[in-house]
């Protein structure tokens, strides 16, 4: 098989895949007789070929996507006028302090809320897959430590954590991960409301997510796969 026809193969399947591509998925469609080089290659010629146009190659944590460009919502949102489901202010703020300050653990997240944080939030956020537990603290009762996902990255249409928006001089990062995940399926507290602890919450419309106890650095990045990466 010629460059041009497998670089027609490549680009068929990325138009019709229902999730983004892996370099390893890549290789299959070719009986892996195309090397690794070869399609980052290809991949690089279809990101040049999208250009100027309404939908867009990009890289995401999982692989490779075809997808809209954000300057075209406002014009797809023309096809479904009804307005997309809001997630709820304790889903996003969980979820926000998880991606900035992770790992965290329940109780941290308590901490920076200042309300207790409902067992079925986090069972929701898990259930999305965009935050998984992957360790435990050396601590009484060795509590869960939660970090998101390659599937959250993927939502957000980021290869990386080092991707997020930074908090300076941005709204804030519950409006930020809202915004990203606008188009995604909605999250509901189950009934569940939070319990305010001792101290107020934490002002997190302000654009700040305060570190987590013992901690005071930004999360460390986790790069896309080698599979996924070009």
């Amino acid at each position: 098989m010629n460059t041009q026809d497998a670089k027609r193969v490549l680009e068929t399947a990325l138009i019709c895949a229902q999730q983004p591509l892996a370099l390893r998925d890549m290789r299959a469609l070719f009986d892996d007789q195309v090397g690794a080089d070869t399609l980052r290659s290809l991949l690089d010629e279809l990101v040049r070929d999208w250009e100027g146009r309404g939908v867009e190659l990009v890289a995401l944590a999982s692989g490779w996507r075809l997808q809209s460009r954000p300057e075209m919502r406002e014009y797809l949102d023309r096809l479904h006028p009804e307005k997309p489901p809001r997630y709820s202010r304790a889903v996003m703020e969980t979820l926000a302090i998880v991606a900035y300050r992770q790992p965290v653990t329940r109780g941290d997240i308590e901490d920076i809320r200042g309300v207790t944080v409902g067992s079925q939030i986090v069972k929701q956020l898990e259930d999305r897959n965009w935050i998984e537990a992957i360790g435990h603290r050396d601590a009484p009762g060795r509590p869960a430590l939660y970090a998101t996902t390659r599937q959250f990255l993927d939502d957000l249409g980021l290869a990386s954590l080092d991707q997020l928006p930074p908090l300076e001089g941005h709204p804030a990062a519950v409006d930020l991960l809202a915004t990203g995940l606008a188009d995604q399926p909605s999250l509901l507290d189950g009934g569940e409301s939070d319990t305010p602890a001792p101290e107020a919450a934490p002002d997190l419309a302000a654009g700040s997510v305060p570190a987590a106890p013992g901690t005071s650095s930004p999360p460390t990045a986790t790069p896309p796969s080698p599979e996924a990466q070009a």
